[in-house]
This record gives C-alpha cells, sequence and structure tokens, in this order.
C-alpha cells in the first residue's frame, strides 16, 4: 500500500508539471511549456489501453446511438476554442482535433456512416465541407466571355464556429466476469448544416453528419490535445479521459433493434415532448439492467 501511494503521488506530480511545464521557472516566454530532459523522460504520454473482452463474457450488451448538442453548458468544453488565432496550439475544440489528424494522417478510419463501411478519404472530406459559387461579377464576366479569377469565386467552408453537436455510437454491456454494466465509445461524427444551406434561413433544418470516425483510432490523437478543466487549470485533461469517463450530456435518438435499427423520430412523429420521454425511457432500461442482473 505504501508503494503504490507513492506511485500515485509521483503520477499526480507529472501530471501537474506537465499541465504548466516550466511555467514558473522561464526566464523567456518562449520556455514556457517546454519540458526538461527529466520531464520527457519521466512521461508515459499515451492513452490507457482497453481491456481485452471476451465474447463469452458478455452476457448482454445493446448498441445505442446518441447527439451531444453543443448549446449546452456542459458540452462546451468540446465547442471552444474556437477563435484559434490568440489560444495555444495545445488546445483546439474537438472537431479542429479531428480534422487535424485526418490531415495528418493519424487518424485513417473515417466513414460515410456509423456502420464503418464506406471509407472516405481527406478529398472526400473536403468536398462535404466546402462550397464554391461564382460571385454575380463572376457571371457578369463569364456572359462578356471573360476570364474568371479567384476573386469571382465565393468559397464557403465549415468551421468548428459551425459545428452544432457531435453524434456518438457505443455499445453497453454487462460484463458477468467484472459483474458490472460498462460503456465502450466506437464512433462519433461531427453535425453541422449541410454546407449548401449554411448561410440560409432554413440552415437548422438542414443538419448532416460530416463524417464518421473509428473512435479507437483516434484515441491518440484525441489524448495529446488537452481541453480546459475549469475547475483546476493547473490540471488540464484530455479528449479522450472525458469522453471515455461520458463526461458530457447526450440524449438517446437511436437504439438497436428488430426495424432495422429505426430513430425514435421514425416511430414518434410531430411529438417532441414523447420523444424526449422515449429517449429517457431507453437510458433508464439500460441503467437498471446492471441491478436486474443481480436480481435474476
Amino acid at each position: 500500500m505504501k508503494r503504490l501511494l507513492i506511485l500515485c503521488l509521483v503520477l499526480l506530480a507529472s501530471n501537474f508539471l506537465s499541465a504548466q511545464a516550466n511555467l514558473l521557472n522561464a526566464l523567456f516566454p518562449e520556455e514556457v511549456g517546454v519540458k526538461t530532459a527529466a520531464q520527457v523522460a519521466a512521461d508515459n504520454d499515451h492513452p490507457l489501453p482497453y481491456e481485452y473482452i471476451d465474447d463469452r463474457d458478455i452476457l448482454w450488451s445493446k448498441v445505442v446511438w446518441e447527439y451531444i448538442d453543443l448549446n449546452e453548458k456542459m458540452n462546451l468544453p468540446y465547442y471552444y476554442p474556437i477563435d484559434t488565432v490568440n489560444i495555444s496550439n495545445k488546445r483546439r475544440s474537438l472537431y479542429d482535433t479531428l480534422m487535424k489528424g485526418i490531415k495528418k494522417s493519424e487518424i485513417v478510419d473515417v466513414y460515410d456512416d456509423s456502420y464503418f463501411q464506406d471509407r472516405l478519404t481527406l478529398n472526400d472530406i473536403r468536398q462535404r465541407l466546402t462550397r464554391r459559387d461564382t460571385t454575380d461579377v463572376g457571371f457578369d464576366k463569364l456572359n462578356a466571355g471573360e476570364t474568371l479569377t479567384k476573386e469571382d469565386i465565393d468559397v464557403r467552408t465549415i468551421t468548428s464556429a459551425d459545428i452544432e453537436g457531435f453524434k456518438i455510437k457505443g455499445v453497453w454491456y454487462f460484463d458477468k466476469r467484472q459483474g458490472e454494466l460498462k460503456y465502450r465509445l466506437l464512433g462519433l461524427a461531427p453535425v453541422a448544416p449541410d454546407v449548401n444551406f449554411i448561410d440560409s434561413d432554413d440552415a437548422q433544418d438542414n443538419l448532416v453528419e460530416l463524417f464518421w470516425v473509428w473512435f479507437p483510432d483516434a484515441r491518440e490523437t484525441l489524448y495529446q490535445m488537452k481541453v480546459f478543466n475549469p475547475k483546476n487549470a493547473a490540471h488540464p485533461l484530455s479528449y479522450d479521459l472525458i469522453i471515455n469517463a461520458r463526461r458530457f450530456s447526450a440524449s438517446i435518438y437511436k437504439e438497436q433493434n428488430v426495424y432495422d435499427n429505426r430513430e425514435i423520430s421514425e416511430y414518434i412523429k410531430g411529438n417532441a415532448l414523447y420523444q424526449v420521454l422515449e429517449s429517457r425511457r431507453i437510458k433508464e432500461n439500460i441503467r437498471n439492467r446492471e441491478l436486474d442482473m443481480w436480481q435474476y
């Protein structure tokens, strides 16, 4: 127990130092955030690997799809910062972090939908995020037979400020070996207005999934990016940590079912209140599953 306590103290101290590396000892602004050789050697900056789960140990499971609304206060750490001019490159929004990993080929398992069958390339993603329109002046030039320039093309690209939320897919399962209900995230997708209607009045009615990322492939990238901790600025958290800990507010919009995994809105139409109640009913059934396993 004494060795375990010492190890925990060392890990906490190393996390504290890495959060504000060399802040109090820096002689110049350029030295802030630069770790010493000893700190680099002591770091073990990798996400905690998932444990192996044998299929025979899964007594019960259910796949659910949830929506994380970035307008909710609890989910704001996933939305900000949207202005990256005056902020450290170690702090980015969740969307910018995913895009950074995709552009650097650190995240390669990107798909068209939540069933992870049709893989997307970087060019495919860019086409979904960009709209090119010819301006009125450009049309006048075309009618006059003149050559268009860059100023005649209006380019609109989706940024982190346009992201309205995230859809996530995960599985709840009861591990009979551990005797507890657990959750494993499988994928997530940024949700934004369709780029073709993003500046129109009905943009909120045309929300689409931009792409789906296989979460295990993105864990290393999400672990390296730090998230602002409002309770302790000296100890920032990583996206990998807060997502795996389910530190967000989400509502279930679809569960695995016999009707081709239909969404709640497909069998409860035109009544938002009943849709919310159905979402809560599904969540309560999952939460009560652990207690039911022990009773029966």
